[in-house]
C-alpha cells in the first residue's frame, strides 16, 4: 500500500503541468471496475450524484488537495490504459480510489502532529526518577517505592480512566450528545491535551517547592542529599498524565478509523505507534537545545545534572507553554477540518457539470 501511495504521488508530480479544467469529466478518470466512486472529490459540481462523491466525507470540496487528482487523470488511452482497463504504468496513472486514500492520509497528519506533544511530555518524566530519588519515597514504614516505579502510577491512572469512561461517563455523555461513543474522537483528543497542559504546570510547581525546600535546608550543593518532602507530591501529576494520555491515544486511533478507508485500516494504530518512536527524536532535539541555550556563557543549565542548582521547573513550564500552542494549533486544525464541507454561497462550483457531459479525449494536452 505505501508504494502505491508513494506511485499516487510520483504520478501526480508528473503531470504537474496537466490542467485540471476538464478534471470534473468522469470519464477522464482511471478506476476500478464496478466502484461508486468514479471521481475524486472536489471535481464534481453540487448537481453531481452521490455515486460520484467521495466515501470519505470530510474529504468532499477540499480544494488544496485538488493537484493530487491529476495523478488519475486519463491524457491518452491508448497508451496508459491496457486492453483490459488497467493502468500500463502505475507511475503515470492510478485509481480514483487510491487519490482519495492519499488525501486521507495527508489529512490526518495535522492531527497526528498535533499528538507528538502529549507523547513528549510522558517522555519528560524521566526527569522523575532524579526527583524523587532525592525525596522521602516511602508509603509505608516498611515500604519505599523505587524511583523508577513511579510511572506505575500512570498506568494506573490510564486503566482507571479507560474503565470510568467506558462504564459510566459513555452512558451518561451518550445522552447528551447523541454519540453512541459519549464524545467524539476530536474532543477526546482535545481533552487529552488540556489534562497534559494541566499535568506539565503541575510538574513544574511541584518542582519549584521541591528545589526551594532543598535550597532552605542547605542542599543546594548535594544533589543526591534527601530532602524532607514526601515524592508522593508526584503522584498527582502522573494520575493526570496517565488520564490524558488514555484519553487522547483511544480517541486518535478512533479519528483514524473515521478519516481512513478500510483499505487503510492497518494503518490508524501504526500512526499511533510513529508517534512514539518520533517522541525519541523530538525530544533528544528539546533537551540538547535547551541545554546548549541556556548554558551558554557559562551559565548553569535547566538541566543541570544537580537538579538542586538546574531550573527543571523552568524546563516544565516551556513543555506547559509548547502544550498550550500544540493545543491551540490542533484548534485550528479542527476549525479546518470541520469546515471544509460544501458552502452554499457556490464557491465550491466548478465551471463544468460532470453530469451527463460528453467527454472528448481530443481536448486533452499532448502528453
Amino acid at each position: 500500500l505505501l508504494i502505491a501511495l508513494f506511485q499516487a504521488v510520483v504520478a501526480a508530480f508528473r503531470k504537474r503541468n496537466t490542467s485540471l479544467a476538464l478534471a470534473d469529466c468522469d470519464y477522464y478518470h482511471h478506476r476500478q471496475l464496478e466502484t461508486v466512486l468514479v471521481a475524486p472529490s472536489s471535481d464534481f459540481s453540487y448537481n453531481t450524484p452521490v455515486t460520484t462523491l467521495s466515501p470519505f466525507p470530510m474529504l468532499n470540496d477540499i480544494a488544496c488537495y485538488r493537484c493530487l487528482n491529476r495523478a488519475c487523470m486519463i491524457q491518452d488511452p491508448q497508451r496508459e490504459l491496457n486492453p483490459d482497463g488497467s493502468a500500463s504504468n502505475p507511475w503515470s496513472l492510478c485509481t480514483v480510489e487510491l487519490v482519495e486514500s492519499l488525501k486521507a492520509l495527508f489529512r490526518i497528519f495535522p492531527m497526528w502532529s498535533s499528538g507528538i506533544m502529549i507523547f513528549v511530555t510522558i517522555g519528560q518524566f524521566a526527569f522523575s526518577i532524579l526527583q524523587t530519588k532525592t525525596m522521602d519515597r516511602h508509603i509505608f514504614p516498611q515500604f519505599e517505592v523505587p524511583a523508577a516505579s513511579f510511572s506505575t502510577f500512570l498506568i494506573i491512572a490510564s486503566t482507571i480512566w479507560l474503565i470510568l469512561y467506558d462504564r459510566i461517563l459513555v452512558p451518561l455523555l451518550s445522552k447528551y450528545t447523541g454519540l453512541r461513543e459519549g464524545l467524539s474522537p476530536i474532543t477526546r483528543m482535545g481533552f487529552g491535551l488540556v489534562i497534559s497542559c494541566m499535568s506539565m504546570a503541575l510538574s513544574a510547581i511541584t518542582e519549584s517547592i521541591r528545589r526551594q525546600r532543598a535550597i532552605e535546608q542547605g542542599l543546594e550543593d548535594d544533589p543526591k542529599a534527601l530532602v524532607n518532602m514526601s515524592a508522593m507530591w508526584f503522584v498527582p501529576q502522573y494520575a493526570l498524565l496517565g488520564a490524558a494520555e488514555a484519553a487522547h491515544a483511544v480517541g486518535q486511533i478512533e479519528f483514524y478509523y473515521s478519516i481512513l478507508p478500510k483499505s487503510m485500516a492497518s494503518i490508524a494504530p501504526a500512526m499511533y505507534t510513529i508517534g512514539t518512536a518520533v517522541l525519541g527524536l523530538v525530544e533528544s532535539i528539546l533537551v540538547s537545545g535547551v541545554d546548549w541555550l541556556i548554558s551558554a556563557g557559562g551559565k548553569t543549565s535547566w538541566l543541570s545534572s544537580n537538579i538542586n542548582r538546574g531550573h527543571l521547573d523552568y524546563y516544565f513550564w516551556l513543555l506547559t507553554f509548547m502544550s498550550v500552542i500544540n493545543f491551540k494549533i490542533m484548534m485550528v486544525c479542527c476549525t479546518a477540518l470541520l469546515n471544509n464541507g460544501p458552502r452554499n454561497d457556490g464557491s465550491n462550483r466548478l465551471s463544468h457539470e460532470a453530469e451527463g457531459k460528453q467527454c472528448d479525449y481530443r481536448l486533452l494536452p499532448e502528453s
